[in-house]
């Protein structure tokens, strides 16, 4: 892989410093060179150096580091046969299992891109990042009855090919699959043992992929993500360590937060190829799965989303577990409340390790340094080669001072290019080089980040991206309904969670929050579903009658307190 470092004068001792650095523990300097190239390159890198390592362990067994390379191999050869390399969009449909893995590897070294459909999404936006993206080969599973319902894919016309791999492969049991034929295959059968002479050149800066985001108005827009972010963020996870950062290698990691979701992919698949550890793959969260897993499989590291350690703390008996093993346990993808996370370290006898990234920037972004004391809201300081400032909300080109609160705007390597098929979006993005993340935050004076609140109405919910506007514009496709607002509200579980507020057309019958969701299955995800419905005589309005969810979302926060 070539080696990058940021675009500064002279030498790493004369550089500018950041105030954040303080906090860098001690062999950790922001400007150390990156290794970035292909993303394949690390699982061909890994399969050479650890052949006889585990890789992965799922259903019980175990894929060494040579035997996945092998097969990743065999199915990027298949690809180029059929003719999905350069220029082509490839959708993975899949849960996690040990398809994903290879898949993922094997068509970014076809030259392929790729674009992450989940489960959870609604009919309407698999349907729109299907088009958007430009997809028309859907690879999935028989895992759950999950190709049955990819099978619409082809139904539909969105998609000229549908690979359906058998879980029955890994030791899974038979499961409902569609009725193959010339559009519906079998994933096994593209594995080739007739490897090309060379493989395709793939150029750093190329697309590998489309990374849906939702937004707050309109649909589901494609975050661009090249082999160079990719890499540069494994590389940046790579470069922080301390006193509490197991040896690379050495992890054995518990695999069960989805693939599909950025902050996944980053933190357990590539960061444990690159480092040659195992995954504990698991295709869902279950309590006892993951204490077993601790207790009886000894796995080091345990990446989670806050619902996951609620789980947990809530399971009688998990505090009797032998947490022993647990080198890490880390939060990410939504906030965690900081008592919770008092509670989560002291059952787990280890300081939570968390931080703050988005989809944009390929998860990696921030981190809390182990002599940093936790607060409420704080996201600690910028990872190496990452730069991050606070901008004027009302200029972005104009950086504020300590304290000062403001947009969180940040640039560096692993940043994504852009929005695919968004120009005008792209342009209002990015200011002098920077980002704007949509994030409300403050810098202290030791150059400590905190986020204070959200410029867009996002909720994260379960670690997942919940845009009010979608679905306010769903509750409005109900024929009784006359206005609607959308608001998160704090969920003991979820982390937040949707509550709508509903005015009915005159005349009208009550609706009720089972009415509302029973109507909403079809066009939303199950995490997008309100869990929470008020019915009023009328909503809160501006004086030109923009409805006013900053007014309802008051009255929440003062309920709660």
């Amino acid at each position: 892989m070539d080696q990058i470092a940021p675009n500064l004068p002279g030498t790493a001792a004369s550089r500018p410093r950041h105030k954040w650095e303080k906090h860098y523990p001690a062999d950790v300097d922001w400007g150390m060179p990156m290794a970035t190239g292909a993303v394949s390159a690390l699982i061909d890198d890994a399969a050479a150096a650890w052949p006889n390592k585990p890789a992965l362990e799922y259903r019980d067994r175990v894929l060494t580091y040579g035997e996945l390379g092998r097969m990743v191999d065999r199915m990027a050869a298949g690809f180029l046969r059929d003719g999905l390399g350069q220029g082509r969009t490839v959708a993975l449909f899949l849960p996690n299992t040990p398809w994903h893995t290879v898949c993922f590897f094997a068509a970014l070294k076809a030259g392929a891109r790729l674009v992450h459909l989940s489960p959870l999404d609604a009919p309407r936006e698999l349907a729109h990042k299907m088009t958007d993206s430009g997809a028309d080969v859907v690879i999935t599973t028989d895992l759950g009855g999950l190709a049955v319902g990819a099978s619409k894919f082809v139904d539909m016309g969105l998609a000229r090919l549908l690979l359906v791999g058998a879980d029955g492969y890994w030791g899974g049991s038979d499961a409902p699959a569609p009725e193959y034929g010339e559009k519906i295959r079998h994933l096994e059968d593209i594995l080739s043992d007739d490897l090309p002479a060379a493989w395709p050149a793939i150029d750093p800066e190329q697309i590998a992929l489309l990374q849906y985001t939702g937004g707050t108005t309109g649909m589901p827009k494609g975050a661009m993500l090249s082999h160079r972010n990719l890499t540069a963020a494994t590389s940046i996870y790579m470069s922080w360590r301390d006193e509490s950062t197991p040896v690379p290698g050495s992890q054995k990691t518990i695999a069960v937060l989805p693939m599909f979701h950025v902050y996944a992919l980053g933190v357990i698949l590539l960061l444990t190829v690159a480092e040659g550890s195992e995954m504990l793959l698991r295709p869902r969260f279950d309590v006892q799965t993951t204490l077993r897993d601790i207790s009886e499989k000894r796995a080091t590291s345990f990446p989670a989303v806050p619902t996951m350690l609620i789980a947990i703390l809530s399971e009688p008996g998990a505090d009797k577990c032998d947490f022993s093993s647990l080198k890490m346990v880390g939060s990410g993808g939504a906030p965690m409340p900081h008592e919770v996370s008092q509670q989560v370290e002291t059952m787990f006898h280890r300081r939570l390790r968390s931080g703050w990234g988005m989809t944009e920037t390929a998860a990696a972004g921030s981190r809390i340094p182990a002599n940093v004391e936790m607060r409420a809201g704080l996201i600690g300081v910028p990872l190496p080669n990452i730069e991050m400032r606070i901008v004027s909300l009302a200029d972005p080109a104009q950086v504020l001072g300590v304290n000062e609160v403001g947009e969180i705007a940040i640039r560096g390597p692993n940043i994504f290019s852009g929005y695919w098929n968004q120009p005008e979006l792209n342009r209002q993005s990015f200011v002098d080089g920077f980002f704007l993340t949509g994030d409300i935050g403050t810098m202290d004076e030791d150059g400590l980040f905190t986020i204070v609140d959200r410029k867009k109405r996002m909720i994260i919910s379960g670690g997942f991206n919940v845009y009010p506007s979608m679905i306010e514009n769903a509750i409005y496709e109900h024929p009784d309904v006359e206005e609607a607002i959308v608001i998160g509200i704090a969920d003991e579980y979820r982390g937040e969670a949707a509550k709508a507020f509903i005015k009915m057309k005159a005349g009208r019958e009550h609706l009720t929050l089972e009415a509302l969701r029973d109507f909403l299955r079809d066009k939303l995800g199950r995490h997008e579903l309100p869990t929470a419905l008020e019915i009023r005589e009328s909503l809160p309005k501006s004086p030109v009658g923009k409805l006013l969810a900053n007014v309802l979302a008051d009255e929440e926060r003062q309920k709660k307190k």
